[in-house]
């Protein structure tokens, strides 16, 4: 029985279905009604869980992006480029 090499392509698949599941359930936790029978501190907690919620989803569907953009430049180019800092102009590098 053979093991199925692992590859960054492969990979990155299995990671997006698995972000889309979780991206779902967080869409449907954000949706969830605020229970009526809570009030004052206990719906602030509630609705800043649901805030939290969003954000955080938010952020997963950024990355999400990021792997599909990661996953065709390993398609198209067989590698995944080192990132590059562009923060700081190339005048204020050399302006001393």
């Amino acid at each position: 029985m053979s093991k199925k090499k692992f590859t960054t392509i492969d990979a990155a698949q299995r990671l997006m279905a698995s972000m889309e599941e979780a991206i779902n359930n967080m869409i449907d936790e954000v949706k969830k009604p605020v229970d009526p029978e809570i009030n004052g501190s206990a719906r602030k907690a509630e609705l800043q869980s649901i805030k939290q919620t969003a954000v955080d989803c938010q952020d997963l569907i950024k990355k999400y992006q990021e792997l599909i953009e990661m996953k065709k430049e390993v398609e198209d180019t067989g590698s995944i480029k080192s990132s590059q800092d562009f923060s700081g102009g190339f005048a204020e590098k050399f302006s001393k």
